[in-house]
């Protein structure tokens, strides 16, 4: 059961990482970002390969990923610079399925749909699976944590402060002078490192990724992760990803719960559960349960 829970954290930190990515192209920006799984799947095989093929270190390859992802990132920007709305949330999902079908078809690279296996780990095969999983939960978190405190600092500053702007009102912004695409290429370059990041970090731990581990419902729990926690600050992205990752997991006994159904009304009934919660969440807090404080100029004399 230890080993379990701590499995759980592992994932939950998975999530925080995406939710904080997400929370600088969108919560900081105002760009919607639909392709999240596409760059966590990025940094997954950018790493794995890295480690496996060329037998780089795994920090190594950890970083590869995040400056590949960070790369990919700025060109999805570049290319949907004029798209806004509902046009760029069709556009960054089918990029996400585009790379789900790279990743299914070029089997020279990434083998298909058999997935790449045996990918190493920080102390795999030396630690028992508690001892492994309580150490990468402490890489994950401590990731989590060094990565929330960069992001706080960078929406503190003026960099965080022009993004606000620019999701304000982006004429307003090019008005006083802003480079708004240099700055939405920048903001979707970041968050999308660290949604690589997460994916690496997600392959050594799991020790073997395949297309189908890249589903879009991942993208629709962040999504959900950020807005619960409340859009636009770091620590509610961290709250959000927990709370998802309790309800997904924590439902998986709802058959304890209501004795007599079988496996598949079980399964109904987590999914239920899920968004009856998440939907009481929102409509209690519209704003997230963190929601961003408001900053407002004091025009009183002193």
């Amino acid at each position: 059961m230890e080993s379990y829970l701590l499995a759980m954290a592992v994932f939950a930190g998975f999530y925080a990482l995406m939710a904080l990515g997400l929370n600088v192209i969108f919560g900081l920006g105002g760009m919607i970002n639909l392709g999240l799984v596409g760059f966590y799947a990025i940094g997954g095989y950018v790493s794995a390969l890295l480690v496996l093929k060329l037998h780089w270190p795994m920090l190594a390859g950890w970083l590869a990923a995040l400056l590949a992802c960070a790369a990919v990132g700025a060109v999805v920007a570049v290319i949907t610079a004029r798209l806004k709305g509902d046009y760029l949330a069709i556009v960054t999902l089918g990029f996400a399925e585009v790379i789900r079908l790279v990743a299914s078809n070029e089997i020279w690279l990434t083998n298909g749909t058999d997935g790449i296996s045996a990918i190493p780990g920080p102390g795999r095969g030396v630690l028992s699976p508690l001892q492994f999983n309580l150490l990468f939960a402490a890489i994950v978190w401590g990731t989590v944590l060094v990565v929330a405190l960069l992001l706080g600092r960078l929406s503190a500053s003026p960099f965080g402060r022009v993004l606000r702007a620019i999701r304000e009102d982006e004429m307003i912004a090019a008005v006083a002078g802003k480079k708004v695409l240099r700055f939405k290429v920048q903001a979707f370059a970041v968050g999308a490192g660290v949604l690589g990041l997460a994916g690496a970090l997600y392959a050594h731990f799991n020790a073997y990724i395949a297309p189908d581990a890249y589903q879009p419902l991942i993208t629709i729990y962040v999504v959900l992760a950020l807005t619960a926690g409340g859009t636009g600050t770091m620590r509610g992205a961290v709250l959000g990803a927990v709370l998802v990752v309790f309800l997904t997991e924590g439902t998986r006994f709802a058959g304890n719960w209501v004795p007599g159904l079988a496996p598949v009304q079980v399964a109904a009934l987590r999914e239920a559960s899920i968004g009856i919660a998440l939907i009481l969440v929102l409509y209690l807090r519209p704003q997230g349960i963190l929601p961003e404080r408001t900053r407002t100029l004091s025009l009183e004399p002193r």
